[in-house]
């Protein structure tokens, strides 16, 4: 059964930080101010194992026990969290629907069932909003909703059997589907005991309603604990506020007990049953049963991330991973590989090179996730619910048969939850819109416009510049035979005849001739494609100008010419 948990906010210090640390330095109740929690991002999938004889595992009719984990495939693979109640299970996925399974007969699954597979088959709870935090109890459930309201549907039980849910004049009655739950502020946080329920307020303030026979809730007297006390069941079904000295920032509800941390101290208190020690409230303190919030003197030194407790023992995990336990051994549920009850906490020796992420204390059972994914399971398991694919009780922890990585268990009266991260749905990749797809389309076109332009571009300039030095070196080879025909002869240097003249005159037609019919040939786009190519032909045609002038100007010294003319148009010089 979860803790419920705000997170913390000051002036100076950033949500993580102050979360983790607490504000230390503030000590007043109106300091603390806490938020809604955001839901788990990771999804997974759901595998239950043990007792299914009331559709608790979710695997449908036929299935009424299994002692190895299965998946419930009807909910998917974008489950973010799962709460086990005794006979029932509760999900909540990653768009804030809840879903429930299970035995009906107080409520417990928040939704009319005409059947038993009606009931063994998930389907969602109707709600005003998205959830993000679930809880379950053994004939209860509940849900903090995104808005801060807390939803509850079911049945509290007593000694005397079932009490109800809310008051109805001087009775108390079950609530088929999900009633609003009036605090007068806003919620942050929610965790159900057995047959309690524990809600932490904004403001640290910490309300519990149900079952207060065992002190659990934490505001009455042993005399007044009961429905045949004077103020009867208005004094239990009525969310009330627990007197603390300080605010709270975490609340844990076990089946007959609640742990709350301060949030200026990171001290753990506690109240409820402690008939074997399973509060870890030692001294003269230690009492059977613990009615009002009474300091955790066995939890002091260190900060403690989870809590979980069962019927009779209790499990929980320090900062460091380091994973403890403490109450009743009975059944191996401890995990310290010895008989023997623990009435302070002890670390659990085969677990002491594992980092532990969560706990889970079922019935007489006990479960944790490491940091790796892995399951690990002791206690009975005469139900099949430790997932080891037999029935025997274990010492110590041992690992269970389970595929994937687990993200979170979770244990119920006879049967085990798990929460498997499903690697496919944590890649999931949100579809871009039309008008994004549109955009990236026309801006690929336009890309492959560019380049293609640029590429022509480039093969005009090479063109050219092919050009340019093929008409270069053919003027130079005939002005070289000119000029070698003339150091042929002996006689005295004459200008140039006519036959020779007129020789020259004709190489250097012909290749403006050529020239002419290279530009008319060329495609008109590629004429008029851009006025940078238009400038950069310019520049290169002149160049090659430039170069026939020099070639020009000697010849002319070479025939005696003083000036020789300029460029035609068309950038060929004349002889």
């Amino acid at each position: 059964m979860p803790a419920a948990r705000g997170v913390k906010r000051t002036a100076s210090k950033s949500s993580a930080a102050t979360a983790s640390t607490g504000p230390k330095n503030k000590k007043k109740r109106g300091a603390i101010q806490l938020e809604i929690p955001v839901p788990p991002k990771r999804k997974g999938c759901v595998m239950t194992c043990g007792q299914g004889d009331v559709g608790q595992l979710g695997l449908g009719e036929n299935v009424m026990e299994t002692t190895k984990f299965k998946t419930v495939s009807v909910l998917g693979n974008k489950i973010v969290d799962v709460v086990a109640g005794g006979m029932h299970t509760v999900a909540l996925d990653s768009d804030g629907k809840v879903w429930t399974f299970g035995c009906n007969d107080e409520g417990a699954l928040g939704r009319p069932t005409s059947s038993d597979t009606d009931e063994g088959t998930p389907k969602q709870v109707t709600l005003p909003l998205p959830a993000v935090a679930v809880s379950a109890g053994d004939s209860h459930s509940a849900a903090l909703l995104q808005n801060g309201d807390v939803f509850a549907w079911g049945s509290f039980r007593d000694s005397h059997g079932s009490m109800g849910l809310v008051v109805r004049g001087r009775e108390g009655k079950p609530c088929k589907e999900p009633v609003r739950v009036d605090l007068g502020e806003s919620a942050v946080g929610v965790a159900s005991g057995g047959d309690h329920l524990v809600i932490l307020t904004n403001t640290g303030s910490v309300y519990t309603m149900g079952c207060g026979e065992q002190g659990q809730l934490g505001r009455l007297a042993q005399r007044s604990a009961s429905r045949d006390a004077r103020q009867g069941f208005s004094a239990l079904l009525v969310p009330s506020k627990v007197i603390l000295k300080g605010g709270a920032c975490r609340v844990w509800a076990g089946y007959h007990a609640t742990f709350v941390m301060d949030a200026s101290s990171d001290k753990m208190f506690a109240w409820g049953l402690n008939n074997y020690g399973q509060l870890g409230i030692t001294g003269e303190k230690r009492k059977t049963a613990i009615y009002s919030p009474t300091e955790c003197d066995g939890m002091r030194g260190r900060r403690w991330t989870d809590v979980s407790a069962g019927q009779h023992h209790s499990l929980a995990v320090d900062e460091r991973g380091l994973a403890h336990s403490v109450g009743r051994c009975e059944y191996g549920r401890l995990g310290l590989g010895r008989d023997g009850d623990a009435v302070s906490w002890e670390a659990i020796p085969k677990l002491q090179d594992d980092t532990c992420v969560c706990v889970s204390a079922g019935t007489s059972s006990s479960f944790a996730v490491t940091q790796t994914g892995r399951v690990v399971c002791w206690g009975a398991g005469g139900e099949g619910q430790l997932g080891l694919g037999g029935s025997d009780d274990q010492l110590e922890p041992t690992p269970a048969q389970l595929e994937g990585r687990a993200l979170r268990v979770t244990a119920g009266g006879q049967h085990t939850v798990v929460l498997v991260e499903d690697p496919t749905a944590q890649m999931e990749v949100t579809p871009a819109p039309e008008s994004e797809k549109e955009e990236e389309k026309t801006e690929s076109t336009e890309e492959k416009k560019k380049q293609n332009k640029r590429q022509k571009k480039q093969e005009q300039d090479e063109e050219i510049t092919s050009t340019s030095s093929a008409q270069h070196a053919e003027v130079k080879d005939e002005l070289e035979k000119v000029n070698g025909n003339e150091k042929k002869d002996t006689e005295p240097e004459t200008p140039m005849d006519v036959n020779e003249t007129d020789k020259q005159e004709d190489i250097e037609d012909k290749m403006d001739t050529r020239e002419e019919s290279e530009q008319t040939d060329k495609p008109e786009a590629e004429q008029t494609d851009t006025e940078v190519d238009s400038k950069d032909m310019d520049t290169s045609s002149q160049d090659t100008a430039s170069d026939q002038d020099a070639l020009r100007e000697t010849d002319a010294a070479l025939n005696g010419t003083d000036d020789p003319p300029g460029p035609r148009e068309g950038g060929v010089a004349s002889a």
